[in-house]
């Protein structure tokens, strides 16, 4: 008790937003300290981190892709789950470090958001990774309840707020009620599966090889799930896949759209799907409170008028929706009384 009055008043507690892509942090009471890409750069056939342990982050994003044959350039997490255990503990370990100011002594209490799909296996190799980093307790939250708590929706009122959080790996969808999650589904389809659709078109039409950090690109700046009223172009290089050499060309928001329509088509299939399962009193709320979406997916254009199409409801993107999952560990962590009832902790798992 004394252990954890002392670290509570060091304000060390931190909500982590373990995710595919890109994992935050925030602290309590500082809010968001740590945003950088889940990537670890290491000597290839080892464990052993690049740069004395530093290359983690956006330093070892910079390597991807591009790293000689002496080094693997890692992210650990796939379809929003702990793919490399070793890996993601030497990451995790690097953040907190980072966060804590390098002081082992520090041992804080940690809150992770993880899939609402994902197993009792995975779950443990999730409070092992953080223990082993250095974390005193470790609790988990489902990443569409913390989504919830970061929108500012009224999870914990007798109403309906449903969320969509389109992440790096997986698509969480939600109906929560009652600070409780009522009806949900888990996908493994999201940025990830929008980056590969785009690479395997570009590989279709055009026999050119690109890397999923061009395809990001492409998503982001000429992207979209619906016509869009000025159709946009890019430049894109890679390496033609019949020659072997370098090349560019120019593709357009129309082909690229196109590309991403089947993965698009199953985000829309998931949250109908979720719908059709809810309670109908809860299913009545909505169509006064709307969908939320959440997750860096929710910045596709178009995205949140074909989901309304298909729906009949509002949908509404949260503000700040890349951090939105943080946020919400942040406060769970602050209020951890509150949602006893549904957190879960490394001592339950004992």
């Amino acid at each position: 008790m004394f252990l954890d009055s002392l670290f509570g008043w060091l304000g060390v507690d931190m909500g982590i937003d373990l995710g595919t892509c890109n994992t935050l942090v925030c602290v309590r009471g500082e809010g968001i300290v740590l945003n950088e890409p889940s990537v670890v750069a290491v000597r290839k056939g080892t464990n052993r981190v690049l740069q004395n342990g530093n290359a983690v982050g956006v330093v070892a994003k910079e390597m991807l892709g591009k790293s000689p044959g002496s080094i693997s350039v890692i992210r650990p997490l796939k379809n929003g789950v702990i793919a490399d255990f070793d890996i993601t503990e030497a990451m995790l370990s690097y953040f907190i470090r980072k966060v804590t100011g390098g002081n082992r002594l520090v041992r804080p209490r940690v809150v992770i958001a993880v899939p609402s799909g994902i197993t009792a296996v995975e779950k443990r190799a999730v409070y092992n990774s953080a223990e082993r980093a250095g974390a005193r307790r470790v609790y988990l939250v489902q990443e569409p309840m913390a989504a919830g708590i970061g929108a500012g929706l009224p999870i914990a009122e007798p109403t309906a707020s449903m969320i969509v959080d389109i992440g790096g790996g997986t698509t969480e969808v939600a109906i929560m009620s009652l600070a409780d999650v009522s009806v949900s589904d888990s996908i493994r389809v999201a940025g990830d599966e929008l980056d590969d659709a785009i690479i395997n078109h570009m590989k279709r039409t055009y026999n050119m090889h690109i890397g999923p950090q061009t395809a990001e690109q492409i998503k982001i700046e000429i992207g979209s799930a619906c016509q869009l009223n000025e159709e946009l172009t890019r430049e894109v290089r890679g390496r033609d896949m019949i020659s072997g050499l370098p090349r560019k060309t120019v593709v357009t928001s129309q082909e690229i759209r196109e590309a991403l329509k089947e993965p698009v088509s199953q985000i829309i299939e998931a949250v109908t799907r979720t719908l059709e399962r809810a309670e109908p009193e809860l299913a009545a709320d909505l169509v006064d409170n709307g969908v939320h979406l959440a997750g860096g997916g929710a910045l596709l254009r178009g995205l949140r008028q074909v989901l309304a199409d298909a729906t009949g409801l509002e949908v509404r993107i949260v503000d700040d929706p890349l951090s939105c999952v943080a946020r919400g560990t942040s406060v769970y962590l602050e209020n951890l009384s509150r949602w006893k009832d549904t957190m879960e902790s490394d001592e339950d798992e004992a």
